[in-house]
């Protein structure tokens, strides 16, 4: 009998392995390497773009191993809204949760897009958007029909888009030349100059979208074997794939020819790829449609994950319990799977997105669902901080090494990046800014239910 079933909380079943956890880690992200950095180089140029995404991926480094102790001392289906409603009460816990959802949602219809571009250099005639509606339908439908196989798909698909994205650097590296990458690195210049600084800051939100998500395994915490064992597990070797991958890919694309060719554009890596092979070659086509099993896994992923945010906020009178309801068949949040789908589906249609700061609809939605992670992210460390200093004798399986350091630099980078996003990308801040204002509207409505529930626990 599931929880609908009993009356009691709905709650989701344990099932989860290490290596599944992994999958769904490196899955969330990976194609952040497949599309979207690429536009970090029309503002900052291959060299000036390197130097922000070592930064940013030292941010995601030092916030990862801080984030895992938060993870394992609390696992449950909220993730960051679960630390940050212990750590700051219900007011805390509504803006960690809004933003989590903002990010989970907004990031499938970007990846969507791609989807459809790729599809699109196969088969010309083919509407990205009505590709990327249909990739919404098949894979909510595959989350719906259970965890386990939504997270062995994740795993499979994974480790094809790795396998990839090494093919892909195998094949362009002999045309690879580092003259070619560093041409006009510098924001167009061949030499660094102060006048490049400011286009290394508009890309942040570029080189944020290699690493953005890899916080969702949190999401999946609570249906995790043994999550105080396996998820540091996932995270750690999660994020060390994930830099070692961003590198070689944006390394061997800048290399492949004229890069500034691929700024700008949904599908940088065939793109690379047909300057060293040409139009007609087969790499290319096995390129475009092997190049989408990284666009599926994290588009997939990130479905999973903005699910389970929707239903842990309904479960605590966050948003309504209608979609705190469980399938009674596959055991999944079948409503939060939809209620997401929607949303992100009218994102696909929303044209008039493009003209928001001159920007193309894609890089407008991945600014949207990178102001939600940095919210996100500020406030979990902070809630690393209260918990530390609130509840010492909280049990904590994996300890954030060099504390208080790693959280204090991944706390500091994300404030940076906050404050760069908000002066570059105002009009989108704005946006953001009010859709957290309707949800705290929500929020303050809904405080009745929330005072139900705790009263009935």
């Amino acid at each position: 009998m599931n929880a609908n079933q009993s009356g009691t909380a709905p709650a989701l079943q344990q099932t989860l392995t290490t290596f599944q956890l992994w999958g769904i880690a490196v899955g969330l992200v990976i194609s952040g390497e497949y599309f979207g950095w690429s536009y970090g180089w029309a503002t900052a140029g291959t060299l000036g773009f390197t130097i922000t995404a070592i930064f940013i991926a030292a941010m995601y480094t030092t916030f990862i191993f801080s984030f895992t102790e938060l993870t394992t001392s609390i696992p449950h289906a909220g993730g960051p809204f679960a630390y940050a409603k212990r750590a700051f009460g219900p007011l805390g816990g509504y803006i960690a949760g809004a933003a989590t959802l903002v990010e989970f949602v907004f990031a499938p219809p970007a990846i969507a897009l791609a989807i459809g571009a790729y599809l699109n250099v196969q088969y010309p005639a083919l509407d990205p958007k009505l590709a990327a509606t249909a990739a919404y339908v098949v894979f909510m439908a595959l989350n719906i029909i259970g965890v386990q196989i939504a997270a062995t798909l994740e795993l499979l698909l994974a480790l094809l888009a790795i396998f990839e994205l090494l093919v892909f650097m195998g094949v362009v590296s002999p045309g690879f030349s580092l003259a070619a990458f560093a041409k006009g690195g510098w924001s167009g210049q061949d030499s660094f100059s102060l006048a490049a600084i400011p286009g290394m800051f508009a890309a942040i939100p570029f080189a944020i979208w290699f690493f953005l998500a890899i916080e969702g395994v949190a999401m999946a915490a609570e249906e995790a074997k043994d999550p105080r064992r396996s998820i540091p597990i996932a995270y750690v070797t999660g994020i060390l794939t994930l830099v070692a991958l961003a590198i070689g890919v944006m390394l061997f694309a800048g290399g492949a020819g004229d890069w500034t060719k691929l700024a700008n554009i949904n599908d940088p890596l065939p793109q690379a790829m047909k300057m060293i092979v040409g139009d007609n070659s087969g790499w290319l086509h096995m390129l475009v449609w092997l190049g989408l099993f990284g666009l599926v896994a994290s588009f997939h992923g990130i479905i999973l994950g903005y699910s389970r945010q929707i239903f842990a906020l309904a479960r605590e009178g966050y948003l309504p319990h209608y979609f705190a309801k469980i399938h009674p068949r596959f055991n999944t949040p079948h409503r939060a799977v939809l209620a997401g789908g929607v949303v992100g589906i009218a994102a696909i249609y929303s044209d008039e997105l493009v003209k928001i700061g001159g920007q193309t609809l894609t890089a407008n939605i991945v600014t949207m669902s990178v102001f939600g992670a940095i919210t996100m992210y500020i406030i979990s460390m902070l809630a690393l901080f209260k918990l530390r200093r609130s509840e010492p004798r909280m049990a904590r399986p994996f300890i954030t090494p060099l504390y208080p350091w790693f959280p204090l630099f991944a706390l500091a980078g994300a404030v940076v990046c906050m404050a760069t996003m908000v002066y570059y990308s105002f009009l989108v801040a704005l946006i953001f800014a009010g859709l957290l204002l309707v949800g705290y509207g929500v929020f303050h409505l809904t405080r009745g239910n929330r005072a139900k529930l705790a009263a009935a626990a």
